[in-house]
């Protein structure tokens, strides 16, 4: 099969925003770019310090998202030459096997012409990385508030998201399954019904781009950061430094290490300067949220780049 090379584009993500586990989500601008040619067979070459360790993995994330796809639709993939390059680091808490995940899907769909809606997408990645927090936004962009019970998704999609981000990246990488072993299988129903409340005022607050609640109840949160926040050094202290110099508030980027900052507009440049000399041991890049989600183009393939 003959197809004109491509290029995908997913952007990086936060999730939780504290409270809002495994549910809400919001886009990075940082993205996973995945160029595609026709190949006699399948070549997956990775780009940059970040990802070069993968080119020894035989079927990487992205290729089992696609053959996951076409197989869900009975369909054969043809064989492809993938150059992928990311502008985010793997296990950090910024999404990175969501994005290979949303990459694969949208691969399939492109390659096979399925024609798949957001909707039907979010469904796919949902089944492979089986909460939605991460997932959802990279598809749609902006902020998405999302339920998925291991069979059907719905997702509130808030496109404009008026704030900045700082994101503090440490050395050490953090697997989410490991992180989730810090969290426990159960809450009392009190102290459940409490966390719920609290969720439900952080997506309002979200919704109405009120950040200074949304940040007051990210502090809140009872679901997984009082249990996440012991085996992260400084965070505590990066947080109040970080409000001190105007920050709204924090919360830990997913599942971390990284955390992220939340600051008004025009504030997350000279915040991020005084943090960067005051704490060495993180690297901090601003961000703003990505208001496309996937994007797919014609592309010169990264190596031509």
């Amino acid at each position: 099969m003959n197809f004109d090379a491509f290029s995908i584009h997913v952007p990086a993500s936060t999730a939780n925003l504290g409270p809002g586990f495994d549910s809400v989500g919001l886009a990075l601008n940082r993205y996973l770019s995945v160029h595609v040619q026709p190949a006699s067979e399948w070549k997956t070459f990775f780009f940059g310090e970040e990802l070069e360790s993968l080119n020894d993995e035989e079927q990487n994330l992205i290729v089992q998202a696609a053959q996951f796809t076409a197989n869900t639709y009975d369909k054969v993939l043809p064989a492809c030459r993938l150059e992928v390059e990311s502008g985010f680091p793997l296990s950090k808490g910024m999404g990175s096997s969501a994005s290979a995940i949303v990459a694969g899907i949208e691969l399939a769909d492109c390659l096979l012409d399925l024609q798949l809606s957001k909707k039907e997408k979010s469904v796919l990645a949902c089944s492979l990385e089986k909460h939605p927090d991460n997932v959802i936004p990279a598809i749609y962009g902006g902020l998405t508030i999302s339920f998925y019970n291991g069979k059907d998704v719905e997702t509130v999609h808030v496109p404009d998201v008026a704030v900045e981000m700082i994101v503090a990246i440490p050395d050490e990488v953090l697997h989410t399954k490991e992180s989730r072993k810090s969290l426990p299988n159960l809450l009392p129903f009190n102290k459940a019904v409490e966390a719920s409340a609290i969720s439900n005022v952080l997506v309002a607050a979200l919704i109405k781009n009120d950040w200074e609640k949304a940040a007051d109840m990210m502090k809140r949160d009872l679901f997984h950061e009082p249990f996440r926040t012991k085996n992260m050094p400084f965070y505590h202290e990066l947080k109040e430094k970080a409000i001190s110099l105007g920050a709204y508030g924090a919360s830990i980027s997913g599942s971390g290490p990284s955390i992220v900052f939340f600051t008004p507009h025009q504030k997350a440049a000279a915040i991020t300067e005084q943090l960067a000399y005051l704490y060495p041991d993180y690297s901090f890049e601003t961000v703003f949220p990505d208001r496309k989600g996937t994007v797919v183009n014609k592309s010169l393939s990264a190596a031509a780049l």
